[in-house]
């Protein structure tokens, strides 16, 4: 099968050779004639499948032949990075067709984006907290969009978006296309489906599909050795390729990148306390082998398009076995095999088999030595407490039976050790290694 069949026009036809494809996928194959036929889409996808495209193409083939000046079609997306790498296809796919497209998202200036409103934009890729900022100034408006597409739509309630989109919704023509991608269906993504959707064709694209061609392994082991483990693992298996590297916090994320760099590694960062300049240059030095690492929250699950990635690490497990699902995706891409690697300490074990439920098969358990899982969970140490801090506690509580005279004489013989200074180097973009 070949793009030829949906019958594109041919400068649409020259922009797809030139984008180097050559055959549509699964997800293409499925969603562009029904997206050409005007239905509503319910189409469910893991990221890494291609329905950027999926929707690109058929979006860009109707507004070629209609009006210009004003937004016809809106694509919302959960992140800064998403919204990008949307928009940069829609640029590609659209060359030559006098389309014009912007992402528009927070934490840049609103300038140039009024601007573009100003000159007049076709296409609207945009994060739902900025567009919303826009709407309730009055800088554009969106009763001519014909098209409406809720990109990761699964995310975007994870991330609480849901009454954004639906105070967005209230800004749209009733009488349009809705196309709605999601990778899980949970009950609120069939809320939202009932909510937008007439009459959806709904497309399914099996979960399993893309883990295909990556290696999955469990290591146990213990909260206080993870970074050690990591160290390891990288310095004795080296891979051939990028790493991601997921952890739960902007400050796991921005801690562990300063170590890597601090053992000889080329790596970076990308967290939300980064500025959108920042986050831009950790991304595209990535892409282009400036760093060979990247150390990453949740926000580059679903925003990184890199076919090259050899190996995903999940340095902190995530929250939901969907978002594991999501972030392995970001290897084994482009019918190239991957590798993923996950460490579980006690408290992550259900995650595991949740996860495995999740796949229907059995993640295989890789036990390095020195390396080992703690016995207890973090919950029940709480709750028994701390062994050192029963004798801070107990030796507090011997020393307020003291008289006050003896207790002022300890403080005066007692010297206060100095306070530690704390760094002004934020550790944001990252640095090369030797």
């Amino acid at each position: 099968m070949s793009f030829e069949q949906f019958q594109f026009i041919a400068q649409i036809n020259t922009n797809i050779s030139n984008c180097g494809y050559e055959h549509p996928t699964p997800i293409q194959e499925k969603a562009i004639p029904e997206v050409m036929s005007g239905k509503d889409i319910l189409g469910l996808a893991q990221t890494g499948t291609g329905k950027t495209a999926a929707f690109a193409l058929p979006v860009i083939q109707r507004l070629s032949k209609g009006p210009r000046g004003k937004v016809r079609a809106l694509i919302v997306a959960p992140t800064r990075e998403l919204a990008e790498q949307i928009n940069t296809s829609f640029k590609e796919l659209a060359i030559g067709t006098g389309l014009r497209s912007i992402a528009v998202y927070g934490g840049v200036g609103k300038n140039p984006q009024l601007e573009a409103f100003r000159r007049g934009v076709e296409i609207l890729v945009a994060c739902p907290g900025r567009l919303l900022d826009h709407l309730n100034n009055h800088d554009l408006k969106l009763n001519k969009v014909d098209t409406l597409v809720l990109d990761e739509a699964d995310q975007m309630f994870d991330m609480g978006f849901f009454p954004d989109i639906r105070r967005i919704l209230k800004h749209l023509p009733q009488k349009r296309q809705t196309l709605l991608f999601s990778a899980t269906m949970p009950a609120d993504i069939r809320k939202l489906a009932d909510e937008t959707l007439t009459n959806p064709q709904e497309i399914r694209i099996k979960l399993e599909q893309p883990l295909d061609l990556i290696t999955q392994a469990v290591y146990p082991v213990s909260k206080r050795q993870k970074s050690a483990l990591l160290l390891h693992l990288l310095k004795e298996e080296p891979t051939e390729g990028s790493t991601l590297i997921f952890t739960r916090t902007k400050y796991g994320a921005k801690n562990l990148a300063k170590k890597l760099v601090s053992n000889g590694f080329s790596a970076s960062a990308l967290q939300g306390n980064m500025s959108q300049n920042q986050r831009q240059n950790a991304l595209t030095g990535f892409r282009d082998g400036t760093f060979k690492m990247l150390v990453a929250t949740d926000i580059a699950a679903r925003g990184i398009d890199i076919s090259r990635v050899a190996q995903v690490v999940n340095f902190d497990l995530p929250s939901t076995a969907e978002a594991y699902t999501h972030r392995i995706g970001r290897t084994g891409r482009a019918k190239r095999s991957g590798r993923a690697i996950s460490f579980m300490c006690y408290d992550d074990q259900a995650m595991v088999k949740a996860i495995e439920r999740l796949q229907k098969k059995t993640i295989e358990r890789i036990t390095i030595d020195g390396f080992a899982m703690e016995e207890t969970g973090e919950q029940q140490t709480k709750q028994t407490g701390h062994p050192r801090k029963q004798n801070r506690n107990q030796r507090k509580k011997a020393g307020s039976h003291r008289s006050g005279k003896q207790q002022r004489q300890q403080a005066g013989n007692t010297r206060k050790s100095p306070t530690p200074k704390r760094s002004s180097n934020i550790f944001g973009l990252g640095q090369k290694g030797d």
